[in-house]
């Protein structure tokens, strides 16, 4: 039974004395509580008004992860004692907060984190390590205090509902995913106010796939930095971490099949196989990519009898000779060798910049390709024809382990007669390659994309070239994912074929910052990227607001 029922009115002066009394017990309450959720009501502390609870619940979902299924609102039960409650204040933000009255929840050393399934162990364990409590299993029973995280529930496999009621929290969803981010919200409400409000969160995201992708072969990163970034991106709710480790500057990963090409400084097997793990624990998957037919230096730096010549007999740097047999079987052995130490569904075969077809005419520059794709394609096949058919040849292989492949844009290329394989996905970067196309060239063909979009995205060590070190604030209030090529948005009709997006890191000038340099020149970029792929709309917060709420969050 309610503790708040009716009760018959008092006398004047016994009233005035238990309004009196109330007062004191709220303030003490407040005051216990330390930043409880009368002060979640109040101005935040980067002077910004708290977001109204009827401003949260209004938000309406649309479209891709972001569809949760609808709940009316509840009446909230009657209080004289606490305020109704105002939505969390995390990054990103939830999509939608249902508010109630009462005094929020707060981890105590006391209190257990339980499961209803086993298969939500390594979440449940994972969250009462960050907040201090005690992980006490699969459990029915329930205890004041406790943090219950369950399947089941309608939705995208990505949501998940945040219930905080009675001194206890519930996170449920579809999946572990959607409560690993249930998770993640938990842990950001109580970082950045001390309690989470009493209430309902209801999110899930606009994107289903939000990278970062890192350049390790131009500069070594230590697997402790690279493992400090998978927790943060963790936090953030980012699902992709693409290591790009073969380049024409260095090959950075242990190889069994060709240690000749292995950089003296590099990652070992058993440090990447930490890496995947750890990322895994977070549920995100690491996407490796072996970029050719260029950007194959370090590779060919010990295969010279593979290197790409033209017909005056100069090599062509970072290209391989795709009219050789043995270039073709080099790189299957290499993306078969990397299949079982990457395990996620995904892997990026690169395909840009191939030097071959920058020439003016590529038949005459090299000869030997322009005959090994009539040979192989018929008498009116070029070189493109032939750069085409060794990524679909490549993607085969890979296909063969169950990934899903993507290929830089650059890779695509015009009034071919082999075509690209259906499944690749398009990774969008540039606009600015030799005849190149606008991203509705491929959106209009049926190609589903990823937003890589180098005027915004692309964190270039040096700032070479015309590239500038981006900015958070410029992410925050200018890009979405459907801007994929300079500043303009492709049609919204096409916003279902856009995956989704990644920061990049590449480290063209690898000795212009230090790793540390790199992570604190990407952190406000990063939280940036995960509000617009979370939540394409303008931001609820301004960009000074923002930043201050990151600052709070560490």
């Amino acid at each position: 039974m309610s503790r708040h029922r009716h009760r018959r009115a008092a006398p004047r002066k016994k009233v005035r004395e238990q309004v009196a009394l109330r007062a004191l017990i709220a303030g003490g309450l407040v005051a216990a509580l330390g930043v409880g959720v009368g002060l979640w009501a109040s101005d935040g502390d980067d002077g910004a008004p708290a977001a109204s609870a009827a401003g949260q619940t209004s938000r309406a979902a649309s479209g891709g992860e972001r569809s949760v299924a609808a709940a009316p609102s509840p009446s909230p039960r009657p209080s004289r004692t606490y305020p109704l409650s105002t939505a969390p204040r995390t990054i990103p933000a939830v999509q939608r907060f249902t508010a109630a009255r009462g005094p929020g929840w707060r981890p105590a050393a006391g209190h257990r984190v339980v499961v209803t399934d086993p298969r939500l162990a390594d979440e449940g364990r994972l969250i009462a390590g960050e907040l201090g409590m005690s992980y006490a299993g699969q459990r029915s029973d329930n205890r004041s205090g406790d943090l219950r995280l369950t399947l089941g529930g309608s939705g995208g496999t990505q949501s998940y509902t945040l219930t905080v009621r009675d001194g206890r929290v519930t996170v449920g969803g579809p999946s572990d995913v959607g409560v690993f981010y249930g998770t993640r919200t938990l842990k950001q409400e109580v970082r950045g106010g001390g309690t989470a409000p009493e209430g309902v969160v209801r999110d899930a995201p606009a994107k289903p796939q939000r990278a970062f992708s890192l350049d390790i072969a131009r500069k070594y990163f230590s697997p402790g930095w690279i493992e400090d970034r998978v927790r943060e991106l963790g936090d953030l709710k980012y699902n992709q971490f693409a290591l790009h480790f073969s380049d024409d500057q260095a090959f950075r990963i242990e190889s069994d099949t060709h240690p000749e090409i292995v950089a003296a400084q590099h990652l070992t097997k058993a440090q990447v196989k930490r890496i995947v793990d750890l990322a895994a624990s977070r549920h995100i998957t690491v996407v490796p990519e072996i970029d050719s037919p260029g950007h194959l230096g370090a590779v060919l730096a010990a295969h010279p009898e593979l290197q790409l010549r033209n017909v005056n007999g100069v090599a062509t740097r970072g290209a391989i000779d795709i009219s050789k047999d043995a270039s073709a079987k080099l790189l299957d052995d290499l993306l078969n060798e990397y299949a079982s130490l990457f395990p996620g569904t995904q892997w990026h075969l690169g395909g840009d910049e191939y030097q071959a077809l920058t020439v003016s005419n590529p038949a005459a520059s090299f000869p030997q390709l322009a005959a090994a794709a009539r040979q192989r394609y018929g008498s009116g096949a070029g070189v493109a024809d032939l750069a085409t058919g060794w990524l679909n040849d490549r993607a085969g292989t890979v296909r063969a382990h169950g990934r899903t492949m993507r290929v830089w844009n650059d890779g695509f290329f015009r009034d071919t007669t082999v075509k690209p394989a259906s499944d690749l996905v398009v990774a969008y970067w540039t606009g600015k390659e030799i005849g190149a196309r606008v991203p509705t060239a491929y959106l209009s063909a049926g190609r589903k994309v990823l937003n890589y979009n180098d005027e915004y995205l692309y964190y270039v060590l040096g700032e070479p070239q015309t590239f500038v070190y981006p900015t958070g604030r410029r992410i925050y209030e200018q890009w979405t994912p459907r801007v994929l090529r300079g500043t303009t948005p492709v049609s919204s009709a096409y916003d279902a074929q856009i995956l989704g997006g990644s920061f990049s890191v590449w480290c063209d000038l690898a000795n212009s910052q230090t790793q540390d340099q790199v992570a604190a020149g990407i952190r406000m970029p990063l939280r940036a990227t995960a509000q617009k792929l979370w939540d394409a709309r303008t931001p609820a917060l301004s960009w000074a607001q923002f930043r201050t709420l990151a600052g709070r969050l560490g």
